[in-house]
């Protein structure tokens, strides 16, 4: 298992509320990999206007991985969902999704996230879910095309409308019916909606699907703030063979700075660092 925490790429001005790290680009590269990080998960809002070739080479100069890229900029500044009142609103959402994907496949990121940026069932009317089918069919085609995965995010009743749970997005994985669609597990969510915080990672491992992991404590703040037992999940994922990266999203208090150190001295005394 890798550790990551999520920042915003340079053309992201706009603060995201799960971004950490301060500084320029450059500086938030030499903070994580001085801090002891494996990589950096990528809020990119508009993938088109950076220069994919630089930023892979600038994360590879610090030694670190691309770990994702993250899509909930795309939701929070250029307010564009999968799902959406407006049609013209969804295809530019799909057209940025693709997007995404490509630039991932150009800075080396296996994963591309799927959380807010779905939107929401009530925003797109009748037949909502088949859209929404179609279109992460559409997407993992084309990720598989870019030698990427796409993974979806349970989100929590509160912040969505569809798929709460690792259950309910293990069957919406199987109506895709996509090799290149999988799980991602957010163990703030995890906290509110699972009825077992050890049973999802172990349902999304047995089916093959978990990708992806997600860190936040359940008030959202760094690994240790609150009461989420992350002992007992890092021991399911040892357990299970979770090679992947579990990567920081959680609110920057209280700075953005802290909040990463924070995580990542939490962490490392519950997995051994793989450099």
């Amino acid at each position: 298992m890798k550790l990551s925490f999520a920042m915003s790429t340079p053309e992201v001005t706009a603060p995201v509320p799960v971004a950490l790290a301060s500084g320029s680009f450059a500086e938030r590269l030499e903070k994580a990999a001085r801090w002891g990080y494996d990589g950096v998960e990528l809020i990119a809002a508009r993938p088109d206007e950076l220069d994919a070739a630089a930023v892979r080479a600038q994360v590879g100069r610090m030694g670190l991985e691309v770990a994702a890229i993250a899509s909930g900029a795309v939701f929070m500044v250029d307010k564009l969902t999968l799902l959406a009142a407006d049609a013209d609103v969804m295809r530019k959402a799909a057209a940025r999704l693709d997007a995404l994907i490509d630039f991932a496949a150009a800075v080396g990121a296996p994963i591309v996230t799927i959380g807010s940026f779905r939107g929401r069932l009530a925003w797109a009317g009748e037949g909502a879910r088949e859209r929404l089918i179609a279109t992460l069919r559409s997407a993992a085609a084309h990720a598989a095309g870019r030698g990427v995965r796409l993974v979806l995010e349970p989100l929590n009743r509160y912040e969505g409308d569809v798929i709460h749970n690792a259950v309910e997005a293990l069957a919406l994985l199987g109506e895709v019916g996509h090799s290149h669609l999988g799980l991602l597990l957010d163990t703030y969510h995890v906290n509110i909606e699972e009825p077992s915080i050890t049973d999802c990672f172990r349902q999304g491992m047995a089916a093959g699907r978990l990708w992806h992991v997600h860190l936040g404590d359940s008030n959202r703040l760094a690994p240790g703030k609150g009461h989420f037992d992350f002992a007992s999940v890092a021991a399911a994922l040892k357990k299970g063979g979770y090679a992947g990266y579990l990567s920081a999203e959680l609110l920057p208090r209280p700075d953005p700075d802290a909040a990463a150190e924070a995580t990542i001295r939490t962490m490392r005394r519950l997995i051994p660092a793989v450099r």
